[in-house]
């Protein structure tokens, strides 16, 4: 008996070796994968982390001084991003006591004929400001087409520059946020809220806030209905949760769809936090609202997301908002009520 015992132990222990070989292998596989990944990225230059932290005053007071320089043009056509950019290198990235005074040093010299280049030479870090709110912003202010009533009571449809960035709340539907990203979530497992809830009701039209792709769409756990649209310089992923129950969706919205900034893509709700589909286990109606910084594909799903503060942009957004008019009343569709286009991205 205590041979028959010793053998069954050694093959046991062989097994056990064998076992922690494999195990080994893996995470070596695992780690190494993930260090040669890092390395890819810091050789590439690509950014790793964007701390947003620009004030809707701040985007407000440099978005106008844009438009305006483009559609009266004047002398010198200013970009609100570089403007940022630069106010970020000479506060520390820190707008909380952001002045339009702040910038009348850089305009008079801009307007006396100096350049951005001149200017920003010595600053350290305003190539990674610019592109960091390049990644941001870059998606909303532009070229673009936007119909209005004529007295005629046909629609007009006119060239014109200016924000093209939408709230993702529909005009005329009520909302409440407050600055809640970061956050501690504890449903499936404990981790920070990488976005901004704003609080509506249920069936509130939810708007593209940019044009772009659907990447994502369908049911998730965490976010319930939900869709992620990639604008198309694939710098920014939306993500839209926790939509309505039975018919989350707008008409027309699949994977690979294409959607304009205005469009209605879906509708307001409390879905999520479930495993099975189809369950309001979210206790306050409200849409998630989240932004993903995207400078590399090896940011996609991995450790190395950047997930943004969008509290500010939502407040900004608040200017422009999509009208909507009801398609169906039995389904309770909705369509934007004035059409809308643009020009490509990279203008």
């Amino acid at each position: 008996m205590i041979i028959h015992s010793c053998k069954i132990n050694h093959k046991l222990f062989v097994w056990l070796v064998i076992l922690t070989i494999l195990l080994f292998s893996l995470f070596s596989l695992i780690y190494f994968s993930s260090f040669a990944k890092n390395n890819d990225s810091i050789e590439k230059n690509i950014i790793q982390w964007v701390d947003f932290n620009v004030t809707s005053e701040a985007l407000a007071f440099t978005s106008k001084l844009d438009i305006s320089s483009h559609v009266n043009n004047e002398k010198v056509h200013y970009n609100w991003i570089e403007l940022l950019a630069y106010l970020a290198c000479q506060n520390g990235n820190n707008f909380k006591n952001f002045k339009p005074r702040d910038l009348d040093d850089l305009i008079h010299d801009l307007q006396a004929g100096k350049t951005m280049e001149e200017l920003t030479k010595n600053m350290k870090y305003y190539d990674y400001y610019n592109r960091s709110f390049s990644a941001v912003l870059r998606g909303f202010i532009g070229n673009y087409r936007m119909e209005t009533p004529a007295d005629d009571g046909f629609m007009n449809s006119e060239n014109n520059y200016g924000l093209k960035a939408f709230l993702p709340i529909a005009q005329n539907y009520q909302f409440n946020h407050y600055d809640d990203f970061g956050n501690s979530r504890s449903y499936g497992f404990k981790r920070t809220h990488l976005g901004n809830d704003l609080m509506g009701s249920i069936g509130t039209p939810i708007i593209a806030v940019e044009s772009g792709v659907v990447e994502n769409i369908g049911w998730n756990q965490y976010g319930g209905w939900r869709i992620g649209i990639r604008s198309f310089d694939t710098q920014r992923y939306y993500y839209y949760a926790h939509l309505r129950k039975d018919h989350p969706y707008a008409f027309g919205i699949c994977e690979g769809a294409t959607v304009k900034a205005g469009d209605v893509i879906g509708y307001l709700g409390m879905t999520g936090y479930s495993r099975k589909e189809n369950v309001n286990n979210v206790n306050i109606p409200h849409l998630h609202f989240g932004m993903q910084l995207i400078f590399d594909e090896s940011q996609v799903d991995s450790p190395n997301e950047i997930w943004i503060n969008v509290y500010e942009i939502i407040e900004f957004l608040k200017q422009n908002r999509s009208e909507v008019v009801k398609l169906d009343s039995e389904t309770k569709d909705y369509i934007r009520k004035y059409d809308f286009s643009e020009n490509s991205i990279e203008e």
